[in-house]
C-alpha cells in the first residue's frame, strides 16, 4: 500500500492511497469534510461522500500527468515505470502543479 497527502492551497484535505491490487481510494479527512468553508478538491470528487474508490487512479489525478515526451524524460530521469501512475503523480504534483491542489507521498507504511 502506498498512500500521499493531498494539499488544497496548502492545506491538507484527505489522503490517496494505492491498494497492493493497484485500485485507490481517495478519503477526505474527517476536519475537511465536515468543515462546509473547506471546497471539495475536484467535481468529480465532491463532497457528498466522504470515501470514494476506483480500479484506477482517478481522472482529476490522472489529468495532472504529464503526457509524451515530458513523461518519457520524467520517467527515464526518476526510474520510474511509464505504467506507474501513482509513483509518476507523487514526482510531478508535488511541486509543480496548475491549480491549487499538490499530492505529497508518505512514507511507505
Amino acid at each position: 500500500m502506498r498512500q500521499a497527502k493531498v494539499l488544497y492551497k496548502n492545506m491538507e484535505a484527505g489522503i490517496l492511497t494505492q491498494n497492493d491490487d493497484g485500485s485507490f481510494v481517495f478519503r477526505y479527512h474527517d476536519a475537511w469534510f465536515n468543515n462546509k468553508n473547506c471546497p471539495a478538491i475536484s467535481l468529480t470528487l465532491s463532497k457528498s461522500k466522504q470515501e470514494f474508490h476506483s480500479a484506477y487512479l482517478f481522472p482529476f489525478f490522472y489529468n495532472m500527468l504529464p503526457e509524451g515526451s515530458n513523461k518519457h524524460m520524467i520517467c527515464k530521469r526518476n526510474r520510474i515505470d511509464a505504467d506507474d501512475y501513482f509513483s509518476l503523480l507523487v514526482t510531478v504534483a508535488k511541486n509543480d502543479t496548475i491549480g491549487a491542489i499538490r499530492v505529497l507521498k508518505i512514507d511507505e507504511i
